[in-house]
């Protein structure tokens, strides 16, 4: 998976890498020529006495050593470039796969790991396509060049270089072999660190409401000090390396040195040959040393490669049609036929044979006790779930049929828990309507029931909405989703338990400015309340996924046993 998304996405980069290449092998081979000449200053210039040749060959090494610098800066800068641009193009693709996600495949990742997907992981890909461009092709183009260049200045120590570099590749395999498993851990013990973090950030009312702070941090404690032992036995693996790999480097030097010294007194090499050797055996061990860190990071960057790819290969199961329908015959109808749902690993549907039709206007009421399937049920109408079996229309078409857009833009959704976005009230409301004006935000306020409270933040429209909607109250959230809606310009307004925060006052006003200023609208409301929606034109009552009744409030009253049951709770036998 890993050299899958790396080809993936380093193909349009293609005339940038063949930069990297180009200029890591100009570095390398002029680093691999510097131990050549200094050979030659000792043996023909130093040894000699020829100071001409000895100057004349240090300022040829002097641009030798620039040329380097100046090839390793731009490959390096070459490298960051197409690391970067790879790290952006990836989670751009993950940020666009999640966005496409129904709740199902949203409920199957968890909002905590797709988050560290899209971050963490892609960090640790970018990182190793970095340290891969800046460091890899060096490293093993001074490796191999530096075993043919010490060949041919010494073969008959040679032996010598395949001792060392298959000591140091034993160890790198070792190493590595045990690091693989513990990193895959690793991520996993960060999912749940970002986890319970996003968990005790978001209920920290419920946290101190309960007094359950220690409790709390007792978990995040165990969730850190997890980490923190997968990541001590990575480090201690880690550390393993360099000290081996320094003992192996320094043994081999004085192997060099004691044989080297042996041949130079016997006079089968020169002295300044000598010390090019050693420099070549310190290229080739620094070489390999270098690809060995590029080895320890590849087992975490495939890890969390495999991750990211888990993401992007979601098949998902709101799939969007080809030749999805552009034209709705019926604007405003929303017809259920036969509809049945199941959630994935559910033995029991959540909602079985349930057919009603609202038409354009019409003010259609879910009731029924908790659990009773509700929610579910007005989530089928903008398509946040497919159905198991039956129907759902939308204006006269099959939502599975439907371009997703068009339909999306027809349903203005008010959730159960509204969600307002860090910004202004004018931006906020604006996301139901990009080119709306401040004339259009204020009536839709007015509507909602929120001019007034608006009118005294301040800065009005430019007053400031927190994260969530923190600052404001629960009525107030309420209201602004309610608003923003309406500012949509929907032709069916779906209202999941949107009034239950509202006083019995505020919710009556709402309801008669949306029947009195949206009359064309059609209105799909799920209430808790029944004095929220007993002028409503028709109400089903839903039992257990069933529909047990469908009817006027007095209709129910008067013959539905469950309905009369609500009522009665609420609003007294005589109601």
């Amino acid at each position: 998976m890993l050299w899958k998304i790396l080809l993936r996405y380093l193909k349009p980069y293609g005339w940038l890498i063949v930069g990297i290449l180009v200029f890591q092998f100009a570095s390398a081979y002029a680093t691999l020529t510097l131990p050549r000449l200094n050979a030659d200053i000792i043996d023909q210039g130093v040894t000699k006495g020829d100071i001409g040749y000895v100057w004349s060959h240090g300022a040829l090494m002097l641009v030798v050593a620039f040329a380097q610098i100046v090839a390793a800066i731009i490959a390096t800068y070459f490298a960051a470039r197409v690391a970067m641009a790879t790290g952006r193009d990836i989670r751009r693709d993950v940020y666009k796969k999640v966005s496409s996600f129904s709740e199902r495949e949203v409920s199957r990742f968890g909002a905590g790991t797709l988050i560290t997907r899209n971050t963490n992981d892609v960090q640790q890909v970018q990182m190793l396509a970095m340290m891969g461009f800046s460091m890899l092709v060096s490293a093993l183009v001074l490796a191999i060049g530096g075993i043919i260049m010490a060949v041919q200045q010494a073969p008959s120590m040679s032996w010598l270089i395949a001792v060392s570099v298959g000591a140091i590749l034993i160890l790198i395999g070792i190493i590595a072999s045990r690091m693989v498993a513990l990193f895959r851990v690793y991520q996993v013990k960060l999912d749940n660190v970002n986890l319970v973090m996003r968990e005790q950030l978001t209920g920290v009312r419920v946290v101190r409401a309960f007094v359950r702070e220690r409790i709390e941090e007792a978990r995040f404690r165990l969730a850190n000090t997890d980490i923190m032992d997968i990541g001590r036995r990575v480090g201690s693996l880690f550390v393993l390396l360099f000290p081996l790999a320094m003992l192996v480097l320094n043994i081999t030097m004085v192997a060099v040195i004691w044989f080297g010294g042996i041949r130079v007194d016997a006079g089968e090499i020169q002295i300044g040959t000598l010390f090019a050797f050693m420099q070549y055996v310190g290229q080739i061990l620094g070489g390999v040393l270098m690809a060995s860190f590029m080895t320890i990071m590849i087992p975490r960057a495939a890890v969390s490669a495999e991750r990211i790819g888990e993401v992007l290969d979601v098949r998902e199961t709101l799939e969007r049609p080809e030749d999805g329908v552009a034209s709705f015959p019926q604007r405003g109808t929303v017809e259920f036929d036969d509809v049945s749902f199941t959630y994935p690993g559910a033995e029991e549907p959540v909602l079985s044979g349930i057919t009603f039709r609202a038409e354009p206007g019409e003010t259609v009421a879910i009731v029924g006790s908790t659990g009773a399937g509700k929610t579910t049920l007005v989530s089928l109408i903008p398509r946040l779930f497919d159905v198991s079996s039956g129907t759902v229309r939308v204006a006269g078409v099959d939502v599975r049929d439907a371009d997703l857009d068009l339909l999306w833009k027809g349903i203005g959704l008010v959730p159960q828990k509204p969600f307002l976005f860090t910004g202004t009230v004018a931006s906020n409301l604006r996301f139901g309507r990009e080119e709306a004006t401040d004339a259009d935000l204020w009536h839709a306020l007015e509507i909602a029931q929120g001019r007034d409270f608006v009118a005294d933040m301040e800065g009005g429209l430019d007053g400031r909405i927190a994260q969530g909607g923190t600052n404001v109250s629960g009525g107030q959230r309420q209201r602004l989703a309610i608003a923003r809606a309406i500012v949509h310009q929907p032709d069916i307004l779906v209202f999941d338990d949107s009034f239950s925060a509202l006083d019995l006052a505020t919710d009556s006003r709402l309801r008669q400015a949306l029947w009195r200023e949206l009359p064309d609208v059609t209105k799909i409301v799920v209430a808790q309340r029944v004095s929220t929606i007993t002028d409503a034109d028709r109400i089903i009552v839903l039992d257990g996924g069933r529909m047990v009744g469908i009817g006027t409030h007095e209709e129910l009253v008067a013959s539905n046993q469950t309905y009369r049951e609500i009522v009665e709770s609420q609003l007294g036998v005589d109601a």
